[in-house]
């Protein structure tokens, strides 16, 4: 049975999660593109060419809007579309050269912005923040997962994605 957390600690918890969100978009903007352009841009990145209709499912959004995401993305020269070869009537959406550069650049910012951030604490803290990575994981699971099933990641691709 899992201990209850009290209002309090959720809203801190809640808050803490959303200043350290803010603080890094705000050092590390992507070039000018929005949140979901840029968990599009890792998703694809992430998972090699994919179906629209899955990355639909794996980001939450409507068709309508995630083929106006890919649209901008596309025309910023980031992701390219192209037909499925195995369905003629569905489109595959890949990253660019570019977009993975991109991709890669904002992740080793973010990751050195979080990595100099956890240099700073007391070693003890840092450690309290690791051991607590399962668990952030399984609320993050929790939360936020797909109602339908979730692209598979390329075993070629690294684990941790930095949004």
């Amino acid at each position: 049975m899992s201990r209850t957390l009290s209002e309090d600690e959720v809203t801190r918890l809640k808050i803490a999660m959303a200043r350290i969100s803010r603080f890094v978009d705000r050092r590390v903007s992507g070039d000018g593109l929005t949140r979901t352009q840029l968990s599009v841009l890792g998703t694809v990145a992430r998972c090699g060419p994919i179906r629209a209709t899955a990355l639909a499912e794996a980001e939450g959004l409507n068709p309508t809007m995630l083929s106006r995401v890919i649209g901008k993305l596309e025309a910023d020269g980031l992701l390219a579309r192209s037909p499925d070869v195995a369905d003629r009537r569905a489109v595959q959406v890949r990253v660019t050269e570019f977009g993975a550069e991109l991709h890669q650049r904002l992740r080793r910012d973010r990751t050195r912005l979080f990595a100099d951030g956890l240099a700073g604490l007391p070693e003890s803290q840092a450690d309290a923040i690791v051991a607590a990575l399962p668990a952030i994981e399984a609320l993050v699971g929790q939360m936020g997962a797909p109602a339908g099933p979730v692209p598979p990641r390329r075993p070629d691709r690294e684990r941790l994605e930095f949004r």
